[in-house]
């Protein structure tokens, strides 16, 4: 499957219910164990994986269903979400989240083009109880070069290519999108919109609000009401010159028109690079400082589109990203971030990107691994390295905590990424340079 897999072959983790281990596999089938024997209970197809295709990332279960989304937004796939029952694996619904021609939202589209337009929801969705709502991430939309899908400029009016780069309220019981909330419209860059969703209840203004938070890949932070989908603020988290703001009323970013790449119209020196101020590495919030912790990226590039044909199973591009390092002398940072002041309150500055994700703990710790293989354990309130370990391969993975008996733990998974770098020109050798590929998980008791 390695040719339809992008970008590294992965696992991302598997979810438990009822007794059973669900978990989404590169071949485009989503499976279901028990738990105590590891028994096959089923196996049902989710996607053709030959399309370019593959599952990554753990379902969501939501009562008596097991949700998941795939890759693909470089290969032209056209992305959706597809319920499963819990019990035998029926397929209960599917929705797309990009219009065909003729369904609502199609004229955000030139043409037909939707039908490969990529919004694959390859990352975790996240869920809200109260208002009975999942939340999920689209991808970029299909090809890079905006010229094939919208207007090829800034001056796309309604060709914002929906859903894709968007942030997607669902209703559980039919798939139904309830809103949207689209970082990116008519995406020229990458940045998808998939970055996971953290809910909480946090006080603006004085009253108690349910909000979603989302570091996106484009370097705006966003909150919004998660029951009602008003986005309450959108600010830079990381050094980002492809627009000046994200504009709350208008609904969209005041670009930067010099670094919007389209045909005939290369673009110079554009932040964040295609990775994103953040990638798909968790972040985490803590109730008790009010703060995020963010693993962020600070890596910019070069871009110019090409003309491009769909062809199943293969990239469908368009364009060349040369990168670049961002300014400052640093190419990585895990950003402590006040989401109601909506600034950085401390930080440290790591010398590559694409470190690992955060965990944050009722003992006010935040533990972060660096690509490097530098584990830590961090005060939450100041960003002071309490311990560190080398665990001899580059941490992506988030860590999670848990206890047995009274006694807390924390385990970690070690291995750096692999495919990657091959985007990244210099910066991804220095990655490769960093840290030997791996395979481990660690376990530590909290003494």
């Amino acid at each position: 499957v390695l040719q339809y897999a992008c970008c590294d072959v992965n696992n991302r983790g598997v979810s438990y219910a009822d007794g059973k281990i669900f978990v989404g596999r590169l071949d485009g089938k989503l499976t279901a164990l028990d738990a105590e024997t590891g028994k096959e209970l089923w196996t049902s197809t989710v996607v053709d994986y030959k399309q370019g295709s593959v599952i990554t990332s753990p379902p969501l279960i939501v009562r008596d269903k097991v949700i998941t989304g795939f890759g693909g937004g470089e290969y032209g796939v056209r992305g959706a979400l597809q319920a499963f029952n819990l019990k035998d694996g029926k397929l209960l619904w599917q929705t797309f989240t990009v219009p065909a021609p003729g369904e609502p939202g199609s004229d955000t589209w030139k043409g037909d083009t939707g039908l490969h337009g990529g919004g694959a929801a390859w990352l975790v969705g996240s869920y809200d109880a109260k208002s009975d709502t999942v939340y999920w991430g689209t991808s970029n939309p299909g090809p890079w070069n905006t010229g094939v899908r919208s207007t090829g400029d800034g001056n796309f009016g309604k060709l914002t290519n929906l859903y894709t780069a968007s942030t997607l309220a669902i209703d559980p019981n039919t798939g139904k999108i309830k809103w949207h909330i689209q970082g990116t419209p008519a995406d020229a860059w990458d940045y998808d919109g998939v970055n996971e969703l953290l809910l909480a209840d946090l006080k603006i203004k004085g009253a108690e609000t349910p909000v979603l938070m989302k570091a996106d890949r484009n370097g705006f932070f966003f909150v919004a009401n998660r029951e009602t989908g008003k986005v309450i603020s959108a600010e830079k988290y990381v050094f980002a010159n492809w627009a000046k703001k994200w504009d709350i009323n208008t609904m969209r970013a005041e670009e930067d028109p010099d670094k919007r790449p389209g045909p005939g119209h290369p673009a110079k020196d554009i932040c964040p690079n295609l990775i994103g101020g953040k990638n798909w590495q968790p972040m985490s919030f803590n109730p008790q400082t009010g703060l995020v912790y963010i693993p962020t990226n600070n890596v910019c590039m070069d871009w110019s589109v090409s003309d491009v044909n769909y062809k199943r199973g293969v990239f469908y591009l368009g364009a060349e990203f040369p990168t670049k390092a961002g300014p400052g002398g640093f190419l990585g940072e895990l950003v402590a971030w006040d989401p109601i002041a909506n600034k950085k309150v401390w930080s440290i500055k790591e010398d590559l990107p694409f470190n690992g994700g955060t965990l944050t703990t009722g003992g006010n710790l935040v533990f972060s691994g660096n690509l490097h293989g530098d584990f830590r354990a961090i005060d939450a309130k100041n960003g002071k390295v309490l311990w560190s370990k080398n665990l001899g391969s580059g941490i992506g993975a988030g860590p999670v905590t848990y206890s047995v008996d009274g006694k807390q733990y924390v385990a970690i998974v070690v291995g750096r990424t692999a495919a990657l770098p091959a985007f990244l020109g210099d910066i991804g050798k220095q990655m490769v340079a960093a840290a030997p590929e791996g395979g481990s998980l660690f376990v530590f008791a909290l003494q």
